[in-house]
């Protein structure tokens, strides 16, 4: 749903661009603290864990696929929300998708910070820690307010440059959990994953609620379709490109981590599992030394990558929903000089930096984890619907046998939200009530919306 005379973001990102987003966000710090808790809650079953998260990931990434070949707009899934839905049903939409990616951003940024703080003391113990002065924010706030602002500069300067950036970051990270992985295979020993469910299988599903976590971001490159060459072919190839990439990477690093360090090592490591295995069996370095050096500078990139991507991914939605006035106009408008969403990048980091200092990081990345899994049940709904409502709607990518796919990516998404404690699921229905008073807010008092052109998103004549 376009507006009359609004400009429209330049196309600068390529299908790599595209991939790097998705990957660079779900390859983020996750596969490095999340291996160790797995492994503690079904042991060697960890792996498991990751392939089954990855089988449900795909479900909901194939209607991701499918909406964006047909629905070529910035926003990702508020986008298909919006054509599939009334305007109240996208708002809710856009409201905790755009909340989801902020906080991430700030979960990411301070993330950076401790792998940052871990890395240097490696080599320097001088670096700062402690309080900036008495009572005042620690250093480690102070890192990661620094990493938000450049990022956010660079977004706001460049969509290429970003995404340049992100390539470059995420293929950095690839390569070093390659190394782990080409030395880690010579020395596996496949009796660690005997036996091979020691808790029970029922273990596998609280870890794959706690891990879920590690497979959200493919999304993030449905949020800047509009800035991708070719969107309606090279977003669904993106989209499962990283998918497939990330799955592989991630069995890959949690086979070696098992099968060198074992479950029960892996477990008691906690946060610092995979960095433990590579002490154990990695050969010093040139440059990093040890291979817990080289899997603390694999953090440091890993966590600046989803930041980036998300960084990315939440200004798009707010630019969305500005577009469409569900929120303040400026929102939806580009640079004159620049071509970037500005406005909308800026805001998205004032809430950013406000969570890094003040927000509750621990809950509220659950309460992440939660808005993501309801977020990707309505986006699968919005398949069905559309299928529905719009059968001759132009659909370059169509999921293999529908409707089994989206089926099954609603169901298995509700089951790991019902793993998901009260506590959370109150904060949740919070935020929606606020959310509620807002659109209510702003619908009554808000602009009135500008004249929609005539050209749908989905006909054959709206090609880019």
């Amino acid at each position: 749903m376009s507006h009359a005379g609004e400009r429209s973001p330049a196309a600068s990102l390529t299908l790599l661009d595209a991939t790097m987003v998705g990957i660079g966000a779900m390859i983020g710090a996750g596969i490095f603290v999340l291996t160790g808790l797995a492994a503690e809650t079904a042991g060697p079953a960890a792996i498991i864990v990751f392939a089954l998260n990855g089988g449900v990931t795909a479900f909901t990434a194939l209607s991701y696929a499918e909406l964006a070949s047909a629905i070529p707009r910035n926003g990702g899934g508020y986008a298909y929300v919006r054509e599939a839905f009334p305007a109240a049903v996208a708002f809710v939409m856009g409201w905790t998708r755009w909340f989801t990616y902020m906080v991430a951003g700030a979960l990411y940024a301070l993330g950076f910070s401790s792998n940052f703080v871990e890395f240097i003391h490696l080599y320097w113990a001088g670096l700062p820690t402690g309080s900036l002065y008495p009572g005042g924010p620690s250093y480690h706030v102070i890192y990661a307010l620094v990493v938000v602002v450049l990022f956010v500069a660079l977004n706001a300067l460049s969509t290429e440059a970003s995404g340049g950036a992100e390539t470059i970051v995420t293929l950095i990270k690839i390569v070093i959990l390659g190394v782990f992985v080409a030395f880690g295979v010579m020395v596996i020993d496949v009796g660690e994953f005997q036996p091979t469910f020691p808790k029970g299988m029922v273990s596998v599903l609280p870890a794959m609620g706690l891990t879920f976590i590690a497979f959200q971001g493919y999304d993030l490159i449905a949020t800047v379709t509009e800035e991708v060459e070719n969107p309606r072919k090279n977003i669904p190839r993106a989209i499962i490109l990283s998918v497939v990439v990330t799955v592989i990477v991630y069995l890959l690093v949690v086979f070696v981590a098992i099968g060198t360090l074992g479950a029960e090592a892996l477990g008691v490591a906690g946060e610092t599992a995979i960095a433990q295995a590579a002490e154990g069996f990695m050969p010093a370095l040139p440059v990093v030394g040890t291979g817990a050096g080289l899997i603390a500078f694999g953090a440091v990139f890993s966590t600046i990558s989803a930041l980036n991507a998300v960084v990315i991914g939440s200004s798009r939605v707010a630019f969305a929903m500005g577009r469409e006035r569900q929120l303040p106009a400026s929102l939806g408008r580009l640079h004159h000089r620049f071509g970037t969403p500005a406005v909308a990048i800026i805001v998205s980091a004032v809430v950013m930096l406000i969570a890094v200092v003040v927000v509750p990081i621990r809950i509220v990345g659950n309460l992440a984890s939660l808005f993501s899994l309801l977020g990707f049940i309505v986006v699968n709904l919005a398949v069905i619907q559309l299928r529905r409502s719009r059968p001759n709607m132009q659909r370059p990518f169509s999921i293999p046998f529908y409707p089994i796919p989206p089926i099954l990516g609603i169901l298995l998404n509700l089951v790991l939200g019902l793993f998901i404690d009260p506590v959370t699921w109150a904060l949740a229905i919070g935020w929606l009530i606020l959310g509620a008073v807002v659109y209510f807010l702003f619908t009554r008092y808000g602009p009135t919306r500008t004249p929609e052109t005539a050209v749908s998103p989905g006909t054959d004549t709206d090609k880019r």
